[in-house]
């Protein structure tokens, strides 16, 4: 997917950003969201009755639109859907994403995995300023996508949280970073708290909380020198709940060492928020719209 920054027609499209417990609907133009609305993501429903809600909700939205970009957690390839973590979405194996939704609105539809669109939205409108960049989002999961040389890459690139330590390892590395684990970790040690309240505590001095913070934040560090190896990018943006928490950032920061005669790649927070992977996803349904044929 290309970076072309050429003036396209800045006509709305669907955007749309299918997460574990909500669904964002909006009308986007460019950078800016026109109009939204959400709607909770049942998991006992299935994919067929999220799209039909996805369908009403945007009935409601005032306005047309020329297409439809679909955020979602999980991996996509080829129109179909999949779940990485089928704890976060029990989606059937190969699920026709864009038929079904191409069917239900009538008009085209791009689908790629959400923390990919965020990536994009990053790039295009945010952090990154229109380089080339890793985003990493830690929130209750890890998840990522990479933008080299103005491409924005699909498919299974950039699911760092699904990486492993060893081929023994049969953990996932967001297993021992995220919100879920910072939960069951607290939970382990005797203290009933989120992520949030294990922030407060840690910023209390309470001693468990901080190293719990701490763990975190320094198996963070070794991903991204291991990115910086692998990778070199210009920057890593850093957003989610758990990556945006006071602090988090400079921790990780912190954590990273020179790679040889090469100083750590530098973080840098994210910009948009919540509204990265709309955005993101908006931008690439409408380019892929105006593409020339």
């Amino acid at each position: 997917m290309h970076s072309d920054t050429s003036d396209h027609r800045l006509r709305p499209v669907l955007a749309v950003d299918l997460g574990g417990t909500k669904t964002l609907v909006a009308l986007v133009a460019g950078n800016a969201v026109q109009a939204e609305v959400t709607v909770p993501t049942a998991h006992h429903d299935g994919p067929d009755r999220w799209l039909d809600a996805i369908k009403r909700a945007a009935h409601k939205l005032p306005g047309n639109f020329i297409a439809v970009g679909m955020a979602v957690t999980g991996f996509v390839r080829d129109g179909c859907w999949s779940a990485m973590n089928p704890s976060t979405l029990g989606i059937p194996q190969d699920y026709p994403l864009v038929a079904r939704m191409s069917e239900l609105l009538q008009v085209p539809v791009t689908a790629i995995n959400d923390a990919q669109a965020a990536a994009w939205g990053e790039f295009r409108f945010g952090a990154g300023e229109g380089e080339d960049l890793v985003f990493l989002t830690v929130s209750t999961g890890v998840g990522g996508g990479i933008v080299a040389n103005g491409r924005l890459m699909t498919g299974l690139a950039g699911h760092f949280g699904l990486t492993a330590r060893s081929v023994e390892d049969t953990q996932f590395f967001e297993n021992e970073v995220s919100g879920r684990w910072m939960f069951a970790e607290a939970a382990r040690l005797g203290h009933a708290a989120d992520a949030r309240q294990i922030f407060l505590q840690a910023e209390a001095g309470q001693p468990w909380a901080d190293a719990i913070v701490e763990a975190s934040a320094s198996r963070m560090a070794r991903l991204c020198s291991n990115i910086q190896l692998m990778l070199d990018p210009p920057r890593i943006i850093i957003g989610g709940g758990i990556g945006l928490a006071n602090g988090y950032l400079d921790r990780v920061q912190k954590g990273m060492s020179a790679v040889g005669p090469v100083q750590p790649t530098k973080l840098l927070p994210a910009r948009l928020g919540a509204k990265a992977g709309i955005l993101g996803i908006g931008d690439l349904a409408a380019r892929i719209q105006h593409a020339p044929c």
